[in-house]
């Protein structure tokens, strides 16, 4: 770590730092100790009880190594995840960093202009998707030459430049006694790609290295009391979509780390949920503020036996306190606590330290403290000044985990990440005398629905393609379920007679769910500073005290 700068503010870990291996590619880092357990169970394929033992995961990681080798997927070429839940996404994701490559990994709701717009900005050669998601990406793909691979189990033909998955292992001319093409992957090769809009703007690549993600998994499960304390008799729910750095980092690569059983879920209800809970006795229960919200308000979760549940953490949005108090009484044996983290950040910038294998105690509302091998400080918004214990201000920290930067975004990285090193995180927050994190409120303009990111700026430039809008600004709008949903105030072009109706089809059309404005207010101007900023804190001002129709 640098030293301690001149009238800075650090805070650091209640837990003394680590060593951290961050020298090894990230797959040698998750498999160091599969010797321990290469016959335990690794994945388990919730919709269809399918059981993948370590063993099993590690060999068809480096047969799909092989088959990407053979597709001419070289050092440093991106592929294109685009799967739900699934063992084919952990596949195809080690099988990447087998061969240094990337994976730039896509929400599979996407709609096509989304999906493709990702796949050309990432410079995807390969896109790994299902045939349902076929439409969206074979007219792109066979104009760019770009290879798709199919994992359903289908006889069906194909169209002209997609592969089965199965097709892929089988044809790898990869055994057990020949190995992969020697790789030398050096620990600042980026690994994952995840797109993110990071403090404002559009959605960009973010560039997470194996370096920065064997420093965040050793961070949470490394050292004599881990944070995050997982081991090898664990069952972790994997609910959150893989896709999501959440999911990713916190149970995939911290489970393969320990060697615990991850059970995959693909799709969440409610009734499934409880019912795989308790058939393979489900010990760590990581999940996201909508699932909270869920089980609190299930009238059957009183049939199930979810006594195995040891903890429970909740990450991705806020949780307020009300829900997790609410929901602490469903899971008698489990402790519960949240994180804090961001996608440039690697993941977790704070944990709860009642996960640890000597559990600190902890305050309801907290999201834990900072990590291990890692600083944080809070900093005043307007002067950059280091702020003390209990002053709220802009949370940034530092350390190996944070991204590399954003793919071919030099200006957008520079915003976020200063000359010292400092990740600035746009969200507000303070730290108590406890060392315990509490998040207030956000700097940066993005909208958060059940824990996916919503970019306002992406909606505005939707809404400004349309020549009967003059102008556009969108906002956050509180909602109980969802936390967020995006509300758009409109300027109608001189002479348009547009309606609510006719925006909301022309967005619907064109984006994912979650991104679908969910309201729109007709103005005669939207508010802006002199710069011409969208003075978003006068809108967000009129909603609240409902001065609008």
């Amino acid at each position: 770590m640098d030293p301690k700068q001149v009238g800075d503010t650090i805070f650091r870990s209640k837990l003394p730092d680590i060593y951290i291996p961050n020298h090894l590619p990230l797959h040698s880092y998750c498999f160091q100790n599969i010797s321990e357990f290469s016959y335990r169970a690794c994945l388990i394929n919730g919709s269809n009880d399918q059981i993948y033992t370590y063993a099993d995961v590690e060999l068809t990681s480096r047969k799909v190594a092989a088959g990407l080798n053979k597709l001419k997927i070289q050092q440093k070429d991106t592929i294109m995840i685009l799967l739900p839940n699934s063992p084919e996404f952990v596949f195809s994701f080690l099988g990447a960093s087998y061969v240094g490559a990337i994976s730039t990994m896509a929400n599979p709701m996407f709609t096509q202009a989304e999906v493709v717009k990702q796949a050309k900005a990432s410079k995807a050669k390969i896109i790994i998707t299902q045939e349902c998601n076929l439409d969206k990406v074979k007219d792109y793909a066979f104009e760019n030459d770009v290879k798709v691979i199919c994992i359903d189990e289908s006889s069906g033909d194909l169209p002209e430049g997609c592969l089965h998955f199965s097709n892929l292992i089988l044809n790898s001319e990869f055994t057990s006694e020949h190995g992969l093409p020697e790789v030398e992957i050096q620990p600042d090769d980026v690994v994952a790609l995840p797109y993110s809009s990071g403090t404002t703007g559009l959605p960009k690549g973010v560039m997470l290295t194996h370096k920065g993600l064997v420093t965040s998994v050793a961070q949470q499960v490394d050292g004599e009391n881990p944070t995050l304390y997982l081991h090898s008799e664990d069952v972790i729910l994997c609910i959150s979509p893989l896709f999501h750095i959440y999911s990713l980092v916190s149970i995939l690569l911290c489970g393969l780390r320990v060697g615990a059983a991850i059970l995959i879920m693909q799709k969440f209800d409610i009734v499934s949920f409880f019912e795989l809970v308790q058939k393979y006795k489900v010990t760590i229960g990581p999940i996201v503020p909508p699932i909270v919200l869920a089980i609190s308000k299930s009238p059957v979760v009183d049939n199930y036996d979810l006594s195995s549940v040891r903890r429970v953490m909740c990450g991705a949005a806020p949780l307020g306190k009300g829900l997790e108090d609410a929901v602490r009484t469903k899971f008698p044996h489990a402790k519960f606590g949240q994180g804090y983290g961001m996608t440039e950040a690697g993941a977790p910038m704070s944990m709860c330290l009642a996960f640890a294998k000597e559990p600190f105690e902890i305050k309801s509302g907290a999201c834990g403290t900072v990590i291990r091998n890692a600083e944080m400080k809070i900093v005043d918004p307007d002067t950059g000044i280091s702020l003390p214990r209990n002053k709220p201000g802009e949370i940034c920290i530092r350390g190996d985990q944070i991204m590399k930067g954003y793919l071919n975004d030099p200006e957008a990285t520079a915003r976020t990440i200063d000359k010292e090193g400092w990740l600035h995180s746009g969200d507000i927050g303070y730290i108590d005398e406890d060392d315990e994190l509490f998040i207030m409120d956000r700097l940066k303009e993005l909208i958060k629905y059940k824990g996916f990111q919503v970019a306002p700026a992406e909606l505005e430039s939707l809404l400004l393609n349309l020549p009967d809008i003059s102008d556009a600004a969108v906002i956050p709008m509180k909602d109980e379920e969802a936390g967020e949903v995006p509300v758009a105030f409109v300027v109608r072009s001189n002479g348009s007679t547009i309606t609510e109706h006719e925006i909301k089809d022309f967005i619907f059309k064109q984006v994912i769910f979650y991104k679908r404005i969910k309201k729109i207010f007709f103005v005669d101007a939207i508010p802006k500073s002199p710069s011409g900023k969208i003075l978003r804190k006068d809108l967000k001002a009129r909603l609240a005290v409902g001065l609008l129709k």
